[in-house]
């Protein structure tokens, strides 16, 4: 209960119903493990808090890019609604930390993956909608999820775009090289080095090496905008 209360105040959002919130940070490995009822995990409220991103975010680029065509507004969406980005936008919630779940997937890193982590985020957001209505969930996904935009399309696009604008400006050939791993077999976490045109420009970790390139695209590309 501690930790709900703790989450509570890190989102700025106070539950009336505090079983959402509980079945929102529910795993389904530790709703199995503890033999809960049927449902008692998050995957219903992902579903619907899914369905609540989609048209939040939906509107909201539709306003501020009123120019764009269509196939763009879709593409913008998907970069900020996608698995990685949802999964980022945790990190300042620190979300990893509140979720239950189970011994085998606590064991083997389940608190930093990706897919874990984003498809809470949609929960919450869902156990939001359902607890205080449209306009608490709209305020929560303004809050967390559609901010800074630009440098989260920059961190989703991050490997695609570089390479794009090494080979428009004829900055050499690009290089990433993998230099440090540490953790546990299951909790692998690792380092890459990225070079453009013989020289090292940035860093990057992650528990995967396409995150770890991911990351060090994102900073190589901060540089060169900056």
């Amino acid at each position: 209960m501690r930790k709900q209360l703790e989450f509570q105040e890190v989102i700025g959002y106070q539950f009336k119903q505090d079983g959402l919130l509980v079945q929102a940070l529910t795993h389904s490995s530790y709703a199995n493990e503890k033999r809960m009822k049927k449902h008692s995990d998050n995957e219903r409220l992902e579903f619907l808090g899914d369905a609540v991103l989609e048209i939040v975010s939906s509107e909201y680029l539709y306003h501020l890019f009123p120019d764009l065509p269509e196939g763009e507004l879709t593409k913008m969406r998907a970069s900020l609604v996608c698995e990685p980005t949802l999964a980022y936008c945790t990190k300042d919630m620190h979300l990893g930390d509140y979720i239950l779940l189970g011994r085998g997937e606590e064991r083997t890193g389940g608190r930093q993956r990706n897919s874990i982590l984003s498809d809470t985020l949609e929960a919450v957001i869902g156990a939001v909608y359902l607890d205080g209505g449209f306009a608490s969930a709209k305020e929560f996904i303004l809050k967390f999820i559609l901010t800074d935009i630009a440098h989260k399309q920059l961190f989703y696009d991050s490997k695609t775009i570089l390479q794009e604008t090494v080979q428009g400006q004829n900055l050499g050939a690009m290089e990433y090289k993998l230099i440090g791993e540490s953790g546990p077999d299951h909790d692998k976490l690792f380092t890459v080095e990225l070079s453009i045109g013989g020289n090292i420009v940035s860093r990057g970790e992650g528990h995967t090496k396409k995150a770890a390139e991911q990351e060090a695209a994102y900073h190589a590309l901060v540089q060169l905008k900056e």
